[in-house]
């Protein structure tokens, strides 16, 4: 979860780290988004780091787990739905994929989504 190292996104620091956190929402409630390839690239790390962090399951870890993702439905749902579902896997949770560009500005689009 260290929003430190990775792409800038073309944004500061406070907007790149909500977007990044945005998205892992949406990622973790709709299991799916489409975006941009470089933000699926930086949201894929976030999101496995977070699932990563509440598969601990201590004191810690769900207090670092509710700042990163402060839904209370979405926290929901990774405790008892993804964790139970990632358990016994040590990584790899998301999946990028690449899609066509986009129309307006021939943008690289990819497909990030959490692997069955």
């Amino acid at each position: 979860m260290n929003t430190h190292a990775g792409r800038k996104l073309g944004r500061p620091t406070g907007a790149r780290m909500l977007l990044i956190r945005n998205q892992t929402l949406g990622l973790l409630k709709h299991e799916r988004i489409c975006t941009t390839y470089a933000k699926a690239r930086e949201v894929s790390r976030f999101a496995e780091g977070v699932l990563a962090l509440a598969k601990k399951k201590d004191l810690s870890s769900l207090r670092r787990v509710a700042a990163a993702v402060p839904a209370w439905d979405v926290r929901k749902k990774i405790y008892d739905v993804l964790v139970p579902r990632y358990q016994a896997r040590s990584g790899g949770v998301t999946k990028v994929l690449r899609l066509k560009p986009r129309l307006g500005d021939n943008a690289e689009m990819a497909l990030i989504k959490l692997i069955p």
